[in-house]
């Protein structure tokens, strides 16, 4: 009776959402697996694209996974995971995106029966693990490595390693194009991690293979005034003066006064102004340089001063475009013009304005540095540009993961299938339950042959069968084979040169098996309910030249309703 009577303890605040157990650990897998199958369709050459409308009316056409996977409103916190690891993976490796989403999923929807039967979350987190180790070593094992080849083979090996990652892009019908484009360009920014070193320009009209890559710099022409016009556009090594300063009358500040005591002082002020802009103009041409680019506006009179002595110049040049300028001749940017010497002056071989179809660029190309390089687009519409774009990134990330690690496997789902049977023949030497949750796990890597198939419209049941029984050969002849997109059937990846970096599937498997372990040691989720101000009360503040009614909470003291 006396146990009976003890007072209720109340832990958390009142409205406070709580589930545990067994039906939460479900939902979670759930949740995630609903996420998967929002962009299961993109995978592959053949996979289709997503067209995202948001609140503020931006239309995005896209099927890649990060993107998709950053514009889904996702509001469920488990399901959260995986846009996490769609970002990890763009910003690792750039391509993969798709795939580590896919098999994250596929590996708690494996692990959902054992869940419903009982099996308790740290024995599937363990064997998880434990395959996801033996998996990695069998990626390193069966990479090959490009290193040591000549330059032009390397280069051969690179473009094909892009052209894979384009193929599945919306500008995968050019991916030959594009891919040697890009091998060039990160070529050109030599052993570097700076990949904003490589621009890339978007100009509608024209077709994809009107876009065209620049060996130096390349950015639209600024707000100009009258006298540019007059100024010449085109120049053979000329020496650049890079500055960070306004080339302009600066009017003076808010309220500010001058008192004279004589009106005859009034003109010495002026002429002040001028001498002042004159010194500065008089500075810059007297440093010999025949194109003159700032980050601030040049006005009128320096334009027009500019053009008089044959000089170009640009004033409000976007701080990236200009940096790359200074990377790639040679120069440094200046915040002042005093003491302008040939050391802080850039050059390059050949410097032009060119008109590229409805825009007019300023090329600078020859650089003496070489140390970037500029890809300007073509293309019809807007968002096919944006997604284009999108593709070039991956495949840039891609060749520069390939130069620095260079090892590749073979792609086409081959190397999943390969994994695949590794762990069911290594599953079979496991004592006790492990040996179900591995196999399990070897069966979830399958899903990216699968949705492979599935997205081309072949029948996947009778492709995978084909490529069991191609990977089951003792010889190992059949671990390179994958799914043949254009036929339907399998093919041999590596002689098909559709291959991949084998960091992009190590970081996947890696990512992938992390993610899933974390959703499965979930196993309880606490909501807190909103915090609702019950006392608001009305604080005036005397604003010149209004009165302002504010909003104050007594509880907490922020301004306005919590």
């Amino acid at each position: 009776m006396a146990a009976m009577m003890q007072p209720q303890i109340i832990l958390l605040k009142e409205g406070t959402d709580t589930s545990q157990g067994k039906a939460q650990l479900v939902s979670n897998i759930n949740a995630c697996t609903a996420v998967a199958d929002v962009v299961r369709s993109t995978l592959g050459p053949r996979g289709m694209d997503k067209l995202i409308h948001d609140d503020k009316g931006t239309v995005t056409i896209s099927n890649d996974g990060a993107t998709i996977m950053k514009l889904l409103d996702i509001v469920h916190p488990a399901a959260k995971i995986l846009v996490d690891i769609a970002k990890s993976q763009d910003s690792e490796v750039g391509d993969g995106t798709t795939t580590v989403v896919l098999l994250a999923a596929e590996f708690l929807r494996e692990a959902k029966p054992f869940i419903e039967d009982g099996v308790h979350p740290q024995n599937l987190i363990r064997s998880f693990r434990n395959a996801s180790y033996k998996a990695i070593q069998k990626v390193k094992e069966l990479a090959k490595s490009i290193e040591g080849q000549s330059l032009e083979e390397k280069k051969r090996l690179l473009s094909k390693c892009a052209a894979t990652t384009l193929s599945s892009k919306l500008i995968g019908g050019e991916k030959e194009f594009f891919a040697s484009m890009v091998v060039d360009a990160v070529g050109a920014i030599g052993d570097g991690d700076r990949l904003n070193m490589i621009g890339i320009k978007k100009v509608p009209g024209g077709t994809m293979r009107d876009s065209f890559l620049v060996n130096g710099v390349a950015f639209k022409k600024t707000f100009s005034y009258a006298g540019f016009e007059q100024q010449p556009k085109k120049f053979l090594n000329p020496k650049i003066l890079l500055l960070n300063i306004e080339l302009e009358l600066k009017s003076e500040k808010e309220n500010a006064e001058i008192r004279l005591s004589d009106p005859s002082q009034y003109q010495s002020i002026v002429d002040a102004e001028w001498n002042i802009i004159y010194d500065k103009l008089d500075k810059c041409v007297q440093s010999g340089a025949k194109v003159v680019l700032s980050r601030l506006a040049i006005g009128d009179l320096a334009t027009q001063y500019f053009a008089d002595r044959d000089i170009f110049c640009a004033g409000r040049v976007a701080e990236e475009d200009l940096l790359r300028v200074a990377a790639a001749t040679g120069g440094t940017v200046q915040t002042s013009v005093n003491n302008v010497v040939d050391e802080v002056l850039g050059t390059c071989e050949h410097f032009e304005e060119r008109q590229v179809g409805n825009e007019r660029f300023n090329i600078f190309s020859g650089c003496p540095s070489g140390r970037t390089a500029t890809i300007v687009l073509r293309g019809g519409a807007d968002q096919f540009i944006e997604e284009a774009e999108r593709s070039l990134h991956d495949a840039i990330m891609i060749v520069r993961r390939a130069t620095k690690n260079s090892t590749v496997v073979a792609g086409g789902g081959a190397i999943d299938m390969e994994i695949s049977k590794y762990l069911r023949q290594e599953s079979r030497a496991i004592a006790g339950k492990s040996q179900f949750f591995i196999n399990s796990y070897a069966k979830a890597l399958e899903v990216i042959p699968r949705q492979l198939c599935d997205n081309a419209g072949f029948d996947a049941t009778d492709v995978l069968n084909k490529l069991r029984q191609k990977h089951a050969l003792p010889t190992g002849e059949g671990a390179p084979y994958g799914v043949d997109i254009n036929t339907g059937g399998i093919a041999d990846s590596f002689a098909n040169f559709v291959w991949e970096p084998a960091v992009v599937k190590i970081n996947a498997i890696n990512a992938a098996t992390e993610a899933a372990c974390l959703i499965l040691s979930v196993d309880e989720t606490v909501k807190n309910p909103k915090v609702v101000c019950k006392q608001i009360f009305l604080l005036k503040v005397f604003f010149m030249p209004n009165l302002v009614n504010i909003l104050i909470c007594q509880d907490c003291g922020l301004m306005g309703t919590c």
